[in-house]
């Protein structure tokens, strides 16, 4: 497929391990492209057999050849994988799905319509739900010291206390304009790529949505919250972290290297020691709470030992082992 110098949008898929979810994605999106949109699929070094088998889809359902399928050499993460795929199709505008969305009729002409009508905005997003219509969150708040005091504490009177600092952002209450959106599903203006830079490929995966929307910000570019642009995620497909999370198992390095890289850039120096700081108090809190049987244990396992990782080199990458 040939294209223009510059395409109006290239949609960004990224693929490991979970072809069949791509696939789905691809079948979502392919009848809502119009003009001269493109989809570019990279695969992160899956070696399962998915290009084969996302490449033998695209034979049969990709007739106006607007697809790309670029294999990678290297499973690089979210930010590195998603970096390589908007440099295949440059474009006015890159949309980043999970391999695990599928994309509702009208959801990308909704996005695009209000890039349209807020030029001064930079990244764009959907409505997160599930299959069955049950919203997600969406739209959340930055992630700060105090607001890993709410997460370890989990405890209804400290979460109220502290209120203005709880990450996630009920929907209706986020307003048109909140302070970062889910990497899930984003439409993101390519001029924000060339004032605040591309992704953050420090990060493996994780954070980077949040420190991504930060950097934005400093660069004069906000996010905007399209409700009206529905987009099905079935989250915890494409990463084991979210079901590690819901189950309380201890959870990969690369989680906890990028909470510590994101806290250092945004924070600055003392800011990892702030967020452990934090989470150590709202941990004392959940701690009393479980020895007087009145609480269930929530958090992930060795989390007091593995909110360190990279303490001591926090723009390191070596947290990337699982």
């Amino acid at each position: 497929m040939k294209n223009p110098v510059k395409a109006s949008l290239s949609i960004c898929i990224l693929n490991y391990k979970t072809p069949q979810l791509a696939i789905d994605c691809l079948a979502s999106v392919l009848p809502e492209l119009t003009g001269d949109a493109a989809v570019v699929i990279a695969d992160s070094c899956s070696q399962d057999g998915s290009m084969a088998k996302i490449g033998s889809w695209l034979k049969g359902n990709d007739g106006a050849g607007r697809c790309r399928l670029i294999a990678l050499p290297v499973n690089g993460g979210f930010s590195a994988g998603y970096n390589a795929a908007m440099k295949v199709v440059p474009a006015d505008y890159y949309l980043l799905l999970n391999s695990d969305t599928v994309v509702r009729p009208g959801a990308i002409a909704k996005l695009l319509e209000a890039a349209a009508k807020h030029p001064d905005a930079g990244l764009f997003g959907p409505s997160l739900e599930w299959p069955d219509g049950t919203p997600q969150d969406s739209c959340f708040r930055d992630h700060s010291p105090l607001g890993e005091l709410i997460a370890a504490a989990r405890t209804r009177h400290v979460t109220a206390l502290l209120r203005p600092y709880e990450v996630p952002l009920p929907a209706a209450n986020a307003g048109q304009r909140p302070p970062w959106i889910s990497f899930a599903a984003v439409l993101v203006r390519d001029d924000v790529l060339k004032s605040a830079g591309m992704l953050d490929e420090g990060f493996f995966l994780y954070f980077e949505d949040c420190e991504y929307c930060y950097r934005a910000r400093g660069a004069g570019w906000e996010s905007v919250y399209v409700p009206e642009a529905r987009i099905i995620h079935l989250r915890g497909k494409s990463s084991p972290v979210k079901e590690k999370i819901n189950s309380a198992k201890r959870l990969p390095r690369y989680y906890y290297a990028s909470r510590t890289r994101y806290f250092r850039l945004c924070y600055g120096v003392a800011g990892p020691t702030l967020a452990n700081i934090g989470w150590s108090v709202g941990r004392i809190i959940s701690k009393t709470r479980e020895a007087f049987g009145a609480k269930e244990p929530h958090l992930p396992g060795m989390a007091w030992k593995d909110i360190w990782t990279n303490f001591y080199d926090p723009l390191s990458a070596k947290g990337r082992d699982e």
